[in-house]
């Protein structure tokens, strides 16, 4: 057999075996005791271990529909990167105004591309967290959005799950369908004059699902906002697993900061998913919020950094959260190790010694060798 013919012959086997292997790949489900995920039908257990592929660092901080449709191929390699750095789950976030034309007509084009985004994932083996109804960059959101009451706005966001789940109802590739990043519900009497808090460098990660309370209690209108959202789902897909991004503060009374309280909320969800950043010398408080949420359904760390503390004690709590926590997501930006190591800055050695720790932890927390 000719060289050529050889390497036709192995590149024709090789693409027959990924395909297989991507095809292999298993819907997750909540295990039977219900702390815990596995896989369907094989019933392994599956640990989420992955990255928040939120924006794009090389690029000004671009979110993922701001090139998917020009510069696919970046985000075919970043999904190899990913995969290759040990990564299971990959966390995108899908803005609302992209998503949708008007309060009841949904995109076609970035409809389409999420499609493609499934096959992605499907191929490269990765399992995507979906989070939805983002309003990051304030200049993308809709106009006719903004003034909507409060009763329309959650119609619209209805239509916007509603139109996510029939995409992506038949994939494997959904972990999970992730409501809205950080939502709070506003206490005291008065009225948000925003539907969006305070920014964090140029992006708005925290909103409002209601301006005024009108004398209901907070926990309520989470509850009711959250079965008006997964009701829009379940209308489509009876399947995905679906949760909601927390902020998990204050330590001593978890979720009291933005109105969801774990146990008020968990009724309708799948799992749990909360927001850490532990800071320094603070691990067991950190630790002891983790396990305010331990209410019965499993616990992700949907999002963790060593922002306020190192990346060994952020090891540590790693470690120590398992008793707790199911799974664990960090962060990626679309640049390497090695593309690290090559810089000097302080940022660019942070975020390198955050990826020597996720590559350093995945068999443990993975139970491989």
């Amino acid at each position: 057999m000719s060289g050529m013919k050889l390497f036709a012959t192995c590149l024709l086997l090789l693409t027959s075996l990924h395909s297989a292997t991507a095809a292999d790949l298993e819907w997750i489900r909540v295990s039977d005791d219900g702390k815990s995920f596995v896989t369907q039908p094989s019933k392994r257990k599956f640990v989420p271990w992955g990255v928040n592929y939120d924006h794009d660092e090389t690029e000004k901080g671009r979110l993922i529909e701001d090139y998917w449709l020009t510069e696919w191929d970046k985000i075919e390699a970043d999904f190899r990167e990913i995969k290759q750095l040990g990564g299971n789950v990959v966390r995108v976030h899908l803005q609302f105004g992209k998503f949708m034309d008007s309060a009841d007509t949904p995109n076609a084009t970035n409809l389409a591309q999420l499609g493609k985004l499934l096959k992605l994932a499907e191929t490269t083996g990765l399992y995507l967290d979906l989070t939805g109804l983002a309003c990051y960059h304030k200049h993308d959101v809709p106009p006719w959005y903004d003034v909507l009451e409060e009763a329309a706005r959650w119609e619209a966001q209805a239509h916007f799950w509603e139109a996510i789940a029939q995409q992506c109802k038949t994939s494997p590739a959904v972990f999970c369908y992730d409501l809205v990043n950080e939502p709070v519900v506003p206490g005291g009497s008065g009225k948000q004059q925003d539907w969006l808090a305070g920014q964090l460098g140029g992006k708005h990660f925290v909103q409002y699902i209601t301006l005024e309370r009108k004398d209901r209690e907070r926990p309520e209108i989470a509850r009711q906002w959250i079965d008006r959202l997964v009701t829009a789902i379940r209308n489509h897909d009876q399947r995905h697993l679906i949760t909601v991004g927390l902020i998990p503060n204050p330590p001593t009374n978890p979720g009291q900061l933005c109105g969801f309280l774990p146990a008020e909320i968990a009724g309708r969800l799948d799992f749990l998913a909360i927001h850490m950043y532990p800071q320094s010398g603070k691990l067991d408080e950190a630790l002891q919020t983790v396990k305010g949420f331990a209410v019965g359904k499993p616990v992700i760390i949907e999002e963790m950094f060593p922002l306020r503390c190192s990346a060994d004690e952020l090891g540590h709590f790693i470690d120590q959260s398992k008793s707790d926590a199911a799974g664990w997501i960090g962060f990626y930006w679309g640049k390497t190790p090695d593309e690290y190591r090559s810089s000097n800055k302080p940022v660019d050695l942070l975020i390198l010694k955050w990826l020597e720790l996720f590559q350093a932890k995945r068999g443990a927390v993975l139970d491989i060798d």
